[in-house]
């Protein structure tokens, strides 16, 4: 069976996900726009001590619980050090590839609650200056921020109330075209958040309860591999709903919901991943199951960190992972599908 679901609420509350900041550890603005989804679904937030936030909606059998986790940090930078001629040095947050943000737009967002925007450059930045613009290696050695403020010196920056230490958020541009492309950058994993909140939508406008008491979680640690490493009491199962990928040798692709059989580490759960095919089969979605490389998941973390669980992954398929990333609204109603059976246990 194949369910349908509210698609622009998908959108508009992807739309707003993205636009608010998220890297790595940084979940002071997220977290309220959480609550406030939840508060208009007629559920509740609760957090842990890393300030993951957490929505449990009761099961027709409350003796079994299970944890679809779709982390809510994305990649990004923190200040490690500003020049003396006012430019600031980063240090990445996740799997930042420099090459692909530069000209981009960054905010620097201090301590205190002050923000400022820059531009992301290589510190050859221009042909018509450095011999090696376009050979320079483009990584945090090489990369600055120019502030959007007329500063000149590390002085200039202080008075601004810029620290090392503080974060640096990156324009998202989130666009979705009259052909149901989705592009922008963090649908890793803003997309996963938004579909949870979608199926709850659906969940709550159809009377229906989850097969097995469920907690949906978003993290702020995955993209460093910590997000899944703590579970709440009594979760036997973690389904990491997370992008999936493109590639030489994968069978997935931005029309279809990707199941991940085997990260970088170690395979998933055999009778879970089983199980997740045939559920796909009966919701009437176009999957695939791949392999990835140089790739992990929040279930991942969760296996590794010693946790007593049945662990899978699956999620929308991607171009340009960890870049400007592109989708399609039916990889996105496709993994919507899944993840609604998977809940229903049909």
């Amino acid at each position: 069976m194949k369910y349908t679901f509210d698609q622009q609420y998908f959108l508009s509350c992807l739309e707003e996900l993205l636009s608010v900041p998220s890297p790595v550890g940084y979940y002071e603005k997220l977290n309220p726009v959480l609550e406030r989804y939840a508060a208009s679904l007629g559920v509740t937030v609760t957090y842990d001590n890393k300030s993951t936030a957490y929505i449990t909606i009761l099961g027709e059998d409350t003796s079994k619980t299970v944890m679809v986790g779709a982390h809510a940090d994305t990649i990004g930078m923190m200040v490690r050090a500003i020049d003396g001629d006012g430019k600031i040095r980063m240090r990445n947050l996740g799997g930042v590839n420099y090459a692909n943000l530069e000209g981009e737009t960054a905010t620097v967002h201090t301590r205190d609650g002050r923000e400022y925007t820059g531009l992301i450059a290589c510190q050859s930045h221009s042909v018509h200056v450095f011999s090696d613009a376009r050979t320079l290696p483009r990584d945090e050695n090489t990369m600055v921020l120019l502030l959007d403020e007329r500063v000149s010196s590390k002085s200039d920056i202080h008075s601004l109330g810029i620290r090392n230490g503080d974060y640096i958020s990156v324009e998202p541009r989130f666009q979705y075209t009259e052909k149901g492309y989705i592009k922008a950058r963090f649908i890793d994993d803003k997309a996963a958040v938004a579909c949870c909140l979608t199926v709850i939508k659906y969940l709550n406008e159809n009377n229906l309860k989850p097969a097995y008491t469920t907690v949906f979680a978003f993290p702020y640690g995955e993209e460093i591999g910590l997000g899944g490493t703590y579970l709440p009491q009594g979760v036997s199962e973690y389904v990491a709903l997370d992008i999936g990928l493109i590639g030489p040798g994968l069978d997935g692709n931005e029309y279809s919901v990707s199941i991940c059989a085997k990260d970088a580490t170690a395979p998933y759960d055999y009778s879970l991943t089983n199980r997740l095919i045939s559920l796909a089969g009966k919701a009437e979605c176009d999957y695939a199951v791949d392999v990835f490389m140089n790739y992990g998941t929040d279930a991942n973390a969760a296996m590794r960190a010693g946790n007593n669980i049945r662990a899978t992954a699956f999620g929308m398929a991607v171009y340009c992972s960890h870049g400007m990333e592109r989708t399609h609204i039916e990889g996105i109603k496709n993994t919507l599908n899944l993840l609604l059976a998977y809940i229903l246990d049909i």
